[in-house]
C-alpha cells in the first residue's frame, strides 16, 4: 500500500493534533499509522458493506420466502444470527487471549463469513425451497460463530493499531461509505438496475461473500505488535459470577426484561416481508433496502442526542413507535406491489419499524453504560448480552408459530410485546438524571 496514499487518507480523515496522535500506542505502532488507518478503513467497508448485501432479516429473509422455503427457516435467520454471535463469545475471548497477534482471528472469522455466504448463494441456486432454506440457516450458524470471533479481536486490535484519537474516525468514515454502499444497493434495486430475481440475489450474495473475503486479506497486512498471550478467567467462572449478579440486581433484572420485551423490533423483519410476499406485495426487495437504509442515517444521531438526556424516555418512545407500525403492518390493506405506490407504502411502514429500532439500540446501550458503574459496567453488558442471546435461541420458536398459524399472528404478537415493553420501560430509573443535573 503506499505510503503517500496512506497518509493522506490519515491527515485528512483522522485527528492530526501531533500531541494526540501516538499518546496511547507504542512508538514503532505510530510509525505504522496512517497503513494500518487506511486498512481498518478498508477491510471495514468491506465487511460492512457484506453485511447490508447479505442482510438475514432482508435479503436472506426475502431471497428464502421468494424460492419457497419454509416459514420456521426464515423466522430461525435473526435468532441464528444474534444468539450464534452473542452466546459463544465468552468461549471466543479465552481463545484470543492465548492469541499475541490478533489480527489473524479477525481475518480467519472474516474469511469464515465469506465462505459462508458463498456457500448459502451456492445453495439457493442449486437446491430446492425447502432444502435451500436449512442449508442457509446452517451456513448462517457457521457465519455466527465467525462474527463472534471478529467482534470479540476487533477492538483488540484496533486499540494496538490506531491511536484513541483516531479510532471512531477510522470505524466512522467505513460506516459511512458503507451505509452509502448498501443504500445504492437499494435504490439500484428499486429502479430495476439490479434484476428482483432470485438468480440476481444470489449474485448479490456472492459479492458479498467476496468482499468479506478481501476484507480479511486486507486486514492482515495490518502491522500488530505482538500483545500478551495470558491472563483472564475461564468462561465457566464468568458465567458463574454473571448469574450470581443476576439473582442479586432487581435493576439488571427489570433492564433485561425490558430488553427482551423489545426484541420483537429485530425480530419482526423477516415475518413483515413473508406476510406482504404472501399477500402479493413483497415482491419489491429493493424499497426495503432503502428504507433499512434511510432510518439508520436519518435515526441515529437524534435517538443519540435524545438518549443522553433520557434513556428512559427513548425506550418508551422507540417501543410505541414499533407497536405502532406492527399493528399498522397488520391492519393495513395490503396493496400489490405492482400498484401504485404499493410497495412504498409497505416501506414507509418497514421505515417506520426500522426507526423504532435503531432507537431500541441506541436507548439500550446508552441506559445500560449509565446505569451501572465503572467496576460493574463490563459485567452487566456482558450479562445482559448473555441473557438475550440464549433468548433468541428460544426466539427461534416463533418460526414454528408462522409456520402454523401464519406471519400475521407473529407479527401481532411483536406489537403486543413492543406495548408491554414501553410500560415496563416506564418503571426503569433515570440514570441520566444525576450527569445532567
Amino acid at each position: 500500500m503506499p505510503a503517500q496514499l496512506a497518509q493522506r487518507v490519515h491527515e485528512l480523515l483522522a485527528d492530526d493534533d501531533e500531541g494526540r496522535l501516538c499518546k496511547d500506542i507504542p512508538e514503532s505502532a505510530c510509525k505504522a499509522q496512517p497503513g494500518n488507518f487506511l486498512r481498518h478503513v478498508l477491510a471495514l467497508i468491506a465487511s460492512k458493506t457484506g453485511d447490508g448485501l447479505a442482510d438475514p432479516k432482508l435479503v436472506l429473509a426475502w431471497l428464502l420466502s421468494t424460492i419457497g422455503a419454509p416459514a420456521f427457516a426464515i423466522g430461525m435467520l435473526v435468532p441464528v444470527r444474534e444468539a450464534g454471535s452473542l452466546l459463544p463469545q465468552l468461549a471466543i475471548a479465552g481463545l484470543i487471549r492465548r492469541q499475541a497477534r490478533r489480527k489473524w482471528i479477525w481475518a480467519v472469522g472474516s474469511a469464515g463469513q465469506g465462505l459462508a455466504v458463498l456457500g448459502m448463494a451456492a445453495a439457493v441456486t442449486i437446491a430446492d425451497g425447502r432444502s435451500a432454506g436449512w442449508i442457509v440457516i446452517a451456513l448462517l450458524a457457521v457465519f455466527a460463530l465467525c462474527r463472534g470471533a471478529c467482534s470479540v479481536s476487533y477492538k483488540d486490535v484496533l486499540g494496538k493499531t490506531v491511536a484513541k484519537a483516531s479510532r471512531g474516525s477510522a470505524t466512522g468514515a467505513a460506516g459511512s461509505v458503507a451505509a452509502l454502499l448498501v443504500l445504492l444497493f437499494g435504490v439500484s434495486l428499486s429502479l430495476g438496475w439490479i434484476p428482483r430475481t432470485p438468480g440476481s440475489m444470489a449474485i448479490v450474495l456472492a459479492l458479498a461473500g467476496v468482499l468479506w473475503i478481501l476484507a480479511a486479506v486486507v486486514f492482515v497486512a495490518l502491522d500488530e505488535a505482538p500483545g500478551a498471550a495470558e491472563g483472564g478467567v475461564s468462561a465457566v467462572e464468568v458465567l458463574r459470577g454473571q448469574f450470581l449478579l443476576l439473582l442479586g440486581d432487581r435493576k439488571l433484572q427489570h433492564f433485561i426484561l425490558v430488553r427482551a420485551l423489545l426484541l420483537g423490533t429485530a425480530l419482526a423483519p423477516p415475518y413483515l416481508l413473508l406476510m406482504m410476499s404472501n399477500a402479493g406485495g413483497g415482491a419489491g426487495i429493493g424499497p426495503f433496502v432503502v428504507a433499512s437504509s434511510l432510518a439508520a442515517v436519518s435515526s441515529a444521531y437524534v435517538w443519540g442526542r435524545m438518549s443522553d438526556a433520557s434513556s428512559r424516555r427513548v425506550l418508551v418512545a422507540a417501543a410505541l413507535l414499533a407497536a405502532s407500525a406492527l399493528a399498522l403492518a397488520v391492519g393495513l390493506p395490503h396493496l400489490p406491489s405492482g400498484g401504485p405506490g404499493g410497495e412504498w407504502v409497505q416501506a414507509a411502514i418497514f421505515f417506520l419499524l426500522m426507526v423504532s429500532h435503531q432507537g431500541v439500540r441506541l436507548g439500550r446501550s446508552t441506559h445500560i453504560v449509565d446505569m451501572a458503574d465503572e467496576a460493574r459496567r463490563a459485567d452487566f453488558t456482558a450479562l445482559s448480552n448473555s441473557a438475550i442471546g440464549v433468548l433468541l435461541l428460544a426466539a427461534s420458536g416463533f418460526g414454528l408459530l408462522a409456520e402454523t398459524f401464519g406471519a400475521k399472528v407473529v407479527l401481532l404478537v411483536f406489537a403486543a410485546m413492543s406495548a408491554f415493553a414501553a410500560l415496563a420501560a416506564l418503571g426503569l430509573d433515570e440514570v441520566q438524571q444525576g450527569q445532567n443535573a
